[in-house]
């Protein structure tokens, strides 16, 4: 069948009797005062003091891919619209990504990259708009729930990647081109973004078994093993990993994709984060950092965080004030402006916590620990917890710094199913001394077990696009398929 063409929609509207053939979308394209409602709201956004739109991707142990778009008036509280919530896999969702988004073109929209990783070991890609959505796209119907739901035509399934024979453990776009994935296969995957090819495999090394009693009747393979972790460098060209069953870390060379070097973590470090005999010592996170002492890495456990620099020596370690697990690590630039960063980590009783890793702020050891421990980091300050009214743990959080009120957003991730928006500026953070900092602009219950998070901030659209053109590349590619079945 041959495709729509636009005269002959002007031809079905002036005409009366053939009323009933016109597509309702088309009537909507025609209409001129409709088409320029889009192009109002993106300048109006542009404008200095405008609400800033945050998209927010959870996953959960039950499976779901929940998005939400959250609002933030420059006085008000943030509000919250679901805009896409469906189950994206057969098993827990463990991992997402978010690419950088494309490369800004004239008249049209940008998109992103979005990647989902579960314990079915599928992969599955989506392409996400980078702008806002209209404020309604769906008609208002009746029913249960008081959410609101602003659906974007923009947002669609590309299909999914079977590149592992486990569960994916970890997922990111060091730049659009790639996808670097990893899974309990013990494999860490380099896929092109083109074509989604698989470019090439890395391979670690399947751990032994130890200390497990002779009896033990577990089959083949049955041993902990695979990638808990893994941060590429700025660079591009180093990557670091850190697997189950395993007290060591391992430096990757990208340029050869081969191995460059492994790093056993001795028992004295491992005491100093409070893996004792019956631990498992293994790494459960790592990222890259810098500081004014130079680039560093940082490797987390179940109790603590050890700081390396860049001759694989431990520099300093980080213990929050109370003892607690840690479920993530990022770190966090202190200005604009400098390259300097701040170590901030998520733990079991609500809380994100604040270090510096300077070599001038680190705090010496006691007398009575020895002469081989550590220093510490300095706290810096907090955020969230039990004087916030935040209990529950953060499973994830996300930064994102707002270039025109200097301040930063950080959206955590509960296990509860909550998902908080915090506002701080980094110089009430550098100034705490160690207390509480940030307010809370949102609250929103997504009603499932949060396992992962990523946020972005939404950009306005470009100067002559609106939404109309991605409805109408929607309805060529509806007619085109027609076509094809025809």
């Amino acid at each position: 069948m041959a495709k729509r063409k636009r005269n002959q929609n002007l031809t079905a509207a002036a005409a009366p009797v053939e009323e009933p053939i016109v597509a309702p979308k088309k009537t909507k394209t025609v209409n001129a005062p409709k088409q320029a409602k889009p192009s109002k709201v993106g300048a109006k956004s542009s404008a200095p003091g405008s609400n800033v739109t945050i998209q927010i991707i959870t996953g959960s142990y039950d499976r779901i891919l929940h998005g939400i778009t959250a609002t933030l008036p420059a006085t008000e509280a943030a509000t919250f619209s679901d805009t896409f919530l469906f189950t994206a896999h057969t098993s827990a969702i463990r991992a997402l990504a978010l690419s950088p988004p494309s490369a800004p073109t004239p008249n049209q929209p940008q998109k992103i990259l979005l990647a989902t990783g579960s314990t079915d070991s599928r992969i599955n890609l989506y392409h996400i708009s980078a702008h806002p959505p209209r404020k309604h796209t769906v008609p208002a119907l009746p029913g249960l729930s008081s959410r609101a739901v602003v659906e974007n035509p923009a947002n669609r399934e590309l299909g999914s990647l079977m590149h592992h024979a486990a569960a994916v453990t970890g997922l990111h776009f060091p730049t659009r081109g790639k996808l670097l994935s990893s899974a309990e296969d013990c494999t860490m995957a380099v896929t092109r973004t083109r074509d989604w090819s698989l470019l090439s495999s890395i391979k670690a090394p399947v751990p032994k078994a130890q200390g497990r009693p002779s009896g033990d009747t577990a089959p083949v393979g049955g041993a902990p093993s695979g990638v808990n972790a893994f941060a590429v460098h700025p660079s591009l060209k180093l990557m670091l990993s850190v697997g189950r069953g395993e007290r060591c870390m391992r430096l990757w060379n990208l340029v050869t994709g081969k191995k460059a070097g492994v790093l056993n973590f001795s028992r004295g470090m491992l005491g100093e984060v409070h893996e004792g005999r019956f631990g498992s010592g293994e790494g459960r996170r790592v990222a890259w950092g810098n500081t004014t002492g130079g680039e560093e890495f940082a490797v987390a456990f179940e109790w603590g965080v050890l700081v390396f620099g860049m001759d694989c020596k431990v520099r300093c370690k980080v213990l929050p004030d109370r003892r607690t697990k840690i479920h993530e690590v990022r770190y966090v630039k202190r200005d604009e402006e400098g390259e300097e960063m701040v170590l901030a980590i998520s733990t079991e009783d609500g809380r994100i916590v604040f270090f510096s890793t300077d070599p001038a702020d680190l705090v010496a050891p006691a007398a009575k620990e020895g002469d081989d421990a550590l220093p510490a980091a300095k706290i810096l300050a907090q955020l969230g917890g039990k004087d916030a009214g935040v209990t529950n743990r953060i499973k994830d959080f996300a930064v994102l710094p707002l270039e025109e009120s200097g301040s930063v957003i950080i959206v955590t991730g509960s296990s509860d199913g909550a998902v908080k928006l915090w506002r701080l500026k980094m110089a009430d953070v550098l100034g705490g001394a160690g207390g509480l900092v940030g307010e809370m602009v949102g609250d929103y219950e997504t009603q499932n077990r949060i396992t992962c998070l990523v946020a972005f901030v939404m950009l306005d659209l470009p100067e002559g696009a609106s939404d109309d053109v991605l409805e109408e590349d929607e309805d060529e590619e509806e007619e085109e398929e027609s076509s094809d079945e025809e």
